[in-house]
């Protein structure tokens, strides 16, 4: 990947706008800070397109900027590493984006319907954590396959090498995250994200949950060409810049009004920013994403996973941060990022809840045509037999059901053992344990297949 190629100065510029006595015409030309699309533009690509009203590029830009600058909101405490505040805009597209969002989150339209009971909630909520902490591992380097991670988290196996244990961590780092979600941000809290995330993972084990040192060069550099993309602030500035944050992140009382879906999304940029660990930053900066959502209440937050939309294109994940950094400390190119990213995986999540409520009427009225097995099973075992005729060759682990379950063992045991006992399930011995598989003609037995 290469660095964005840098914008033109805006006194530059404005001083050349000036001698040309071009000044009021680009002011009459009326440009916005994005274009009719919404695009928020960074100079890198601007540069390369058809400007307006007879512009030149530069003029273009120029008229953009004066725009933006206007709109500018300042954040004190978020400091660049000249110690010049961030600064963001609100745009059109960001209003109407926070709102779609606030409509999912706060009113949690799908989690909180009758289209999943506790049980599902859990379920659903045990596998979106297993999702991030795959997919936020695999972003800075773990090769294993997902069927491979899913199976040690669900089975609770002991990681077998270096990317299961970063898999691992993650995993424990969310689940942490929730029990975390009421204290205040502190920089203990932080180091302590950091060390459950980096367990076992780093040469020296000392550097878990600590800053990292003077003698440290730590830069984010492109795995591809190895060009230098990002330095971060120097190690002695990072404890009153790890203090400046947490700050931020605790104050309720903004003036103006900060966006909670905003302030997370800050913390997380800012986090990255100054890498204040040896590795991990990124890990770390999007789980405490999560605890900035959790703590705002955001709760179906929990269900989703940043990263897996992420991955798709982790290209454009770098540039948001690139573009902020070589455009004035705009924080407003990684909010949109953010924020699609975002709007993406609430997007994908509802698809699925639909799915899933469907699914579930189904199999809810195949069982109505046996009146003894209508009210005979708990929703995990329906779960799990919806699971099973959609996916005939799985196995069943009672460990891996009480993980998904959040259960006891026996409780587990039980579910399990009932559906083989009613001839849903077979039942064979691996090692200590036992597996079980839906029977041949489990279809048959319940009077029907679901689509």
């Amino acid at each position: 990947m290469k660095i964005p190629v840098p914008p033109p100065k805006f006194d530059v510029l404005a001083k050349q706008a000036g001698q040309d006595k071009q000044y009021q015409s680009i002011i009459d030309a009326n440009i916005k800070m994005s274009d009719y699309k919404g695009r928020y533009h960074h100079w890198d690509i601007l540069r390369h397109l058809d400007p307006p009203n007879d512009l030149t590029n530069e003029q273009w830009w120029l008229a953009t900027k004066l725009a933006r600058k206007a709109a500018y909101q300042p954040l004190p405490r978020l400091l660049n590493k000249s110690h010049v505040p961030f600064v963001f805009a609100v745009t059109e597209k960001m209003g109407a984006i926070l709102h779609g969002i606030d409509r999912h989150i706060i009113g949690a339209t799908y989690v909180g319907s009758s289209a999943l009971d506790t049980s599902a909630k859990q379920a659903y909520l045990i596998n979106s954590l297993i999702d991030e902490a795959i997919t936020s591992s695999q972003l800075e380097g773990a090769s294993t396959t997902r069927k491979v991670a899913k199976q040690m988290l669900r089975e609770g196996r002991k990681p077998r090498d270096y990317s299961e244990q970063m898999i691992c961590n993650n995993f424990q780092a969310m689940q942490f995250i929730h029990e975390v979600k009421e204290e205040a941000l502190t920089p203990a809290l932080i180091f302590e994200i950091h060390r459950i995330v980096t367990q076992n993972t780093l040469d020296d084990e000392a550097a878990a949950g600590a800053f990292r040192k003077p003698s440290d060069e730590i830069h984010v550099v492109d795995v591809g060409s190895s060009a230098i993309l990002h330095t971060p602030p120097g190690a002695e500035e990072l404890p009153e810049r790890l203090k400046c944050l947490c700050q931020f992140a605790n104050e309720s009382s903004e003036v103006p009004f900060i966006h909670p879906m905003l302030k997370g999304i800050f913390v997380h940029f800012m986090l990255a920013y100054d890498h204040p660990f040896v590795d991990g930053n990124g890990r770390t900066a999007r789980a405490l994403f999560y605890w900035m959502m959790a703590k705002q209440q955001y709760h179906l937050m929990e269900y989703i996973s940043i990263s897996k939309i992420i991955k798709k294109a982790p290209a454009q994940y770098a540039k948001a941060f690139l573009y902020t950094e070589t455009d004035d400390s705009d924080l407003t190119y990684f909010i949109h990022h953010q924020m699609d990213v975002v709007s993406q995986a609430l997007e994908a999540l509802c698809l699925y809840l639909d799915h899933e409520a469907e699914a579930t009427d189904q199999l809810d009225r195949l069982l109505k045509q046996n009146d003894k097995l209508h009210n005979a099973l708990n929703h995990r075992q329906l779960l799990l037999i919806k699971h099973a005729l959609q996916h005939p060759a799985a196995d069943y682990k009672i460990e891996a059901h009480r993980q998904a379950h959040n259960i006891t063992y026996e409780t587990a045991r039980t579910d399990l053992v009932k559906l083989f006992d009613l001839g849903w399930l077979d039942k064979r011995q691996v090692g200590n344990a036992f597996v079980f598989t839906a029977v041949k003609d489990l279809d048959e037995k319940i009077g029907g297949r679901l689509e």
